[in-house]
Formats: C-alpha cells, sequence, structure tokens
C-alpha cells in the first residue's frame, strides 16, 4: 500500500545522511479530496484535490530543522535535505530534541485491525451531489425553513509513511466521507440558524441525508423568535453536541506543552480530583473506525490505553519525547505532526463516563436554567481557567423547555465547573471524542 511512499522517506534519509546529518525522520502523505456544495438544488461548487508532501526533520547534535516540499523529483529531495541541515546549524540548541531509541519503537505495525479505510471504490461526484441534493430537499421540506445555506457532500483518502534513521517505518491509509446541511427559518432580521452533519469513515456508517437535512431544518425553525434570559446564577446543560468543548478544556490544560512551560490552570494538580468521583476520561486509540485511532505515534511509539483521569483523579499528561524529557517523565506516545513542522503532544480518542440519566431526565433534575445548543466567542484564561463564553440555546422551565435564547454570556473556572459536571447517557460512540450532554450546577449567566 505504502510502498511508494517508503521508498520516498528512505530517499529523504539516504540524502539527509549525505548532507551530513547526525540522524532524521521524513513522513510523508499523499491524498485525494472531493467535495461538492450544492444550492437551490443544483451544484454551486465542486472541486477535488490531490497532492503529495513530504517533511524532513534533520538533527545536529541537538540542534533540529523541518523543511517540507511538494515536489518528489530526486534534485527537490536533495535540495531539501541540504537546505535542512544548513538550517540546523544555526537553530538553537534544545537540549531535549532527539529520536527514540530503537528499543522503544513500536513492532505492531498492521492497521487493518483499526479498520481507518473504506475499501468500496471512490464516490463518484454525481453521487455526492445528489446526497447534498437529497439533504437539502429534506430541510427544505421542513415547515418553518425559508432557506438553505448550504449543503456539502464530500470524501477523502490519505495515505500516511513515518521513516526515522533510528529503524522505524511503518505507514497506513485512512479515508472519511462526509455530509453537511446548514438551514436558515425566518426572514431578515429575524433569521435563525443551524446545521447537522455526519463524518464516518466507511460509507456504510453514514446517515441518511434525508436524515441530516430534516435535522438541521427542524432546529432552525425551534430556534425562532429568541429571547434573552434573565442574568443571575443558574444550572447550566451543555448539549452533546458542544459538551465536548469542556473536555477539550480540561485536555488543552493537560498537555505537556502547556505543563512544560507553567502556563496551564492545572499544571499542579496531578494526583488531584478533578472531575467528580466515579467519572473518569480514556484515551484509547486502538478504538475501530474511530477518526483519531493509530497504533504508533508521530515518532514510532507504540500506542496504549490509558486513564488520563481515573475515578476523578488526574493520573498524568499528554507528552511526547520532548515535553517527556522536559519534564523527566516518558513519553505517553502521543505525539503527532505534519510536513511543515516537528513532533507535538496531542490526545487521539477520549471518551467520558456516561451517566445513567438521558438528557430530558437532566432538563427536569435543573429545573429553571439554560439549554446551551451552540456558543460563540471563547475568553479562557490558560493560567486560572477562568471561563466565559457566549452563547444560545433554550431556556428551562420547570424541567421543559419554555422558548429559544440568544445574546448570552455562561461564565465560572473550569476547574470549578469540572468538579460539578453530571453527565447524561447520550454520547455517540463513533466520535474521537465521546462526551455526553454534561450539566453544570450554579454558572453565572449574563442576559437581560
Amino acid at each position: 500500500m505504502t510502498r511508494s511512499l517508503a521508498d520516498l522517506t528512505d530517499q529523504l534519509l539516504t540524502a539527509a545522511r549525505k548532507a551530513g546529518a547526525d540522524s532524521a525522520d521524513a513522513l510523508a502523505v499523499d491524498g485525494t479530496s472531493i467535495n461538492i456544495d450544492v444550492r437551490n438544488g443544483v451544484l454551486e461548487q465542486a472541486e477535488r484535490s490531490e497532492g503529495i508532501e513530504l517533511g524532513l526533520r534533520v538533527l545536529l547534535g541537538k540542534r533540529q530543522a523541518v523543511v517540507s516540499a511538494s515536489d518528489v523529483r530526486p534534485e527537490t529531495i536533495a535540495q531539501m535535505a541540504e537546505r535542512a541541515v544548513t538550517m540546523a546549524r544555526e537553530a538553537p540548541e534544545d537540549i531535549h530534541s532527539g529520536l527514540a531509541d530503537p528499543d522503544q519503537l513500536a513492532t505492531d505495525l498492521d492497521t487493518a485491525r483499526l479498520e481507518l479505510f473504506d475499501p468500496s471504490e471512490e464516490p463518484d461526484p454525481a453521487t455526492l451531489q445528489e446526497d447534498a441534493a437529497r439533504a437539502e430537499a429534506a430541510a427544505r421540506a421542513v415547515d418553518g425553513v425559508t432557506q438553505v445555506q448550504s449543503a456539502s457532500a464530500g470524501y477523502g483518502r490519505r495515505r500516511v509513511h513515518l521513516s526515522a534513521s533510528n529503524g522505524f517505518s511503518a505507514g497506513y491509509e485512512r479515508s472519511d466521507r462526509g455530509l453537511s446541511c446548514v438551514a436558515i427559518s425566518g426572514s431578515g432580521t429575524g433569521m435563525e440558524r443551524d446545521y447537522d452533519f455526519d463524518s464516518r469513515i466507511f460509507q456504510a456508517d453514514l446517515r441518511s441525508p434525508e436524515d441530516i437535512g430534516q435535522s438541521a431544518g427542524q432546529r432552525a425553525v425551534e430556534r425562532m423568535n429568541p429571547r434573552r434570559p434573565k442574568t443571575g446564577s443558574y444550572p447550566v446543560l451543555f448539549d452533546e453536541r458542544i459538551a465536548n468543548s469542556l473536555v477539550g478544556h480540561l485536555l488543552q490544560a493537560i498537555n505537556g506543552t502547556m505543563i512544560a512551560r507553567g502556563s496551564s490552570w492545572l499544571r499542579d494538580a496531578l494526583g488531584e480530583q478533578v472531575l467528580p468521583k466515579g467519572l473518569s476520561l480514556i484515551e484509547d486509540p486502538h478504538r475501530p473506525r474511530a477518526s483519531a485511532s493509530r497504533l504508533f505515534d508521530a515518532e514510532g511509539l507504540p500506542t496504549t490505553r490509558r486513564a488520563i483521569v481515573d475515578d476523578g483523579v488526574l493520573t498524568g499528561w499528554t507528552l511526547d519525547l520532548a515535553t517527556a524529557r522536559k519534564l523527566g517523565m516518558d513519553s505517553t506516545a502521543n505525539a503527532a505532526r505534519g510536513t511543515s513542522g516537528p513532533p507535538s503532544p496531542t490526545v487521539t480518542n477520549v471518551a467520558l463516563t456516561q451517566g445513567d440519566k438521558s438528557r430530558a431526565d437532566l432538563l427536569a433534575d435543573m429545573g429553571t436554567g439554560l439549554l446551551v445548543t451552540s456558543m460563540i466567542g471563547s475568553t479562557i484564561n490558560p493560567n486560572t481557567g477562568d471561563y466565559s463564553r457566549g452563547a444560545s440555546g433554550f431556556w428551562v422551565e420547570n424541567g421543559q423547555i419554555a422558548y429559544p435564547v440568544n445574546e448570552c454570556t455562561i461564565a465560572g473556572n473550569l476547574r470549578e465547573m469540572l468538579l460539578r459536571i453530571i453527565p447524561a447517557n447520550d454520547a455517540r460512540p463513533h466520535l474521537s471524542r465521546v462526551v455526553p450532554s454534561l450539566l453544570v450546577e450554579g454558572m453565572t449567566l449574563a442576559g437581560e
């Protein structure tokens, strides 16, 4: 599958050695993407792109440099290596840089069991156009929808191969298939907009265009005639569509780069309670048919399942080799990289413990408060965790949705908020972040 890409990375490593590099790693990525947009039942835009990217990182002692190109000619590869070595000679020393030791490298390299690639034929553009048109038609059929802003269908395929002078060489192939629709209700200054989408690795798993279009239309209609909510302290229920953003703030705060800089609001929280007792946050990079799954990271280390938070207690940081060395720890095999930059730590698939109640049950429990379905803007202090975001959604009274709301701000402190979350049981298991709707008691709400 990746023989030609493997040859290219080998050529890059050979050129780096000839240019004088002490060690090096090389990344080759090629892919195809197709995107189709439909409006008013006719094709509005069609795009297809194909290309290949090469990335080379060279190390001279503790100095490193990265170069990239989209040209695979031998003379370009030689020039890349010479340029990278010249740059590395002028780069400042980084005592934490360096490749993995050979005994650290992954040996299980067969990614077939992860099911990251749909072997069925690439969809015809006409098929994608038909899917987008069907989604648009379904949205327009919803009573109250006045127009459809966009309906889009797409397909992507990507091959990746990584080789390094420490002996590592492996690759994999990924595919994805997506469909989205954005519907508008009302007119003039009373227009409201909402959306729905689905993205899967396998075409057979994708929701139907009619389902996506109808859902987008219904959501847009439900948002009509919004009001501003009352100012005060209220419980806030984050809808499943956006609840993963709260977990995302936690993941960002435990990123090794943030911890090494001392610029995280969780920098002193290792071993402390950061979620309610009984809740865990599990990273599983080996989950089949999940977009972020991988057997090895961007430095060739074997990935493993780990509890980032175990029974509410923070157990560790997210580390690549460089940040691990800075902190005197071992890498968690979370390195990721593109062709134009060095590795940096990032998580793969994560899942938060789900609750035993539905979203409707949590609405009933909250009594009076705010159901947030969308957010805009973000003011988050990375050092203190102070949190403030614009929000819209629905006002809840006596446990029932009363009316749509917008133009409000929700605020709190992430450390305190996360300790009070109550999860629902509505997380979608195919996502890379499996997070249910989350109820947070006692947030500050600024409205009218």
